[in-house]
């Protein structure tokens, strides 16, 4: 039987990963420390799987659960661009020290196959659509900046360490399990919360931006196909083949709408050349937006208890924003 290690199982996308692999009849073992990621995705897989509260940027005894895995799927990590800002000392703590300290474990334990989620904000406002992995990186903000740094990391530990591991840069992931509170973050979140909440869906700037939404499904397969091959040392785009409106997502989503101001250092679109990761793993993304906003709505209870938000309570919420990035 395959063992399987996955930080930040516990949260959105990981707990996805989580059910992948359990599909393949791995046995599992998940580190998370449940900043954001909740005990409640992993409910139904509830004794499959063995769940370790732990801080991964502090060497302790977690370590110790590395020992005789195959895989490590490594997705611990602090998101969202406005508490970068204002905290980007937690944030060098979780993304870069704690990317650090499983390197470092992975290596001792002599993992197979080590898989990383990295973030398309590295590519900032990118001079080319659809971005190649070959774009210049241009973080914008302590986030972006964070995990790209963890991405080097990464790369560095495959050099000098013959680490066999992957990146995998995500674009706009969306889905069901996404968070439901937190800072004013992500998109698809913000618009559920306010449709249940009977607001209208706060659309920033006049909506004719673009974003490559990807279904979290999709995305956790991009994860397990990259374990599945013998591909060392690389690092691929993970994103839907499309480009989709704000618009057109308000349209899906069939709620009322509002304009905000648009913000300073946010691209007017998102879209990921993925050739590379079809010709060398032989992965294509299945699920249109359609069909992921169709099921993203059949499961919208999910968000009932996620802050409402209004364009009043956005603009206290971003000032920061707009203070560093402008």
């Amino acid at each position: 039987m395959m063992r399987s290690l996955v930080t930040g199982g516990a949260g959105f996308i990981g707990s996805h990963v989580v059910d992948t692999l359990l599909q393949f009849g791995h046995e599992i073992i998940v580190l998370d420390n449940f900043s954001t990621g909740r005990p409640e995705n992993l409910s139904h897989v509830q004794g499959q799987v063995e769940l370790i509260d732990c801080d991964l940027s502090t060497p302790g005894s977690w370590v110790e659960k590395f020992k005789n895995i195959d895989w490590i799927f490594h997705l611990a990590a602090l998101a969202d661009i406005v508490p970068s800002i204002q905290k980007p000392d937690a944030y060098f703590r979780a993304n870069v020290d704690g990317t650090f300290n499983v390197l470092q474990a992975s290596v001792a334990a002599g993992i197979k196959r080590f898989i990383y989620a990295a973030s398309s904000s590295c590519y900032g406002i990118p001079d080319h659509y659809p971005t190649p992995e070959t774009a210049e990186i241009r973080p914008q903000y302590p986030y972006a900046l964070t995990k790209r740094l963890g991405e080097e990391l990464v790369m560095h530990w495959t050099q000098v360490y013959k680490l066999p591991a992957l990146s995998l840069r995500f674009f706009n992931v969306y889905g069901t399990r996404s968070r439901t509170s937190g800072t004013y973050g992500a998109v698809f979140g913000v618009f559920l919360a306010q449709k249940l909440g009977n607001k209208p869906l706060t659309i920033v700037g006049d909506g004719t931006q673009t974003r490559d939404f990807t279904y979290v499904t999709d995305v956790a397969s991009a994860m397990i196909t990259a374990a599945m091959s013998d591909r060392v040392g690389s690092i691929y785009n993970v994103g839907s083949g499309q480009t989709v409106s704000v618009n057109r997502l308000v349209e899906l989503l069939r709620g009322e709408k509002t304009y905000i101001p648009k913000r300073p250092g946010e691209p007017d679109c998102t879209f990921a050349e993925i050739t590379k990761i079809g010709q060398e793993l032989g992965w294509f993304p299945n699920v249109t937006i359609e069909a992921g906003v169709a099921k993203i709505l059949e499961n919208i209870d999910y968000w009932q208890n996620a802050p409402v938000w209004t364009p009043e309570t956005i603009a206290t919420a971003t000032q920061d924003w707009f203070k560093y990035l402008s």
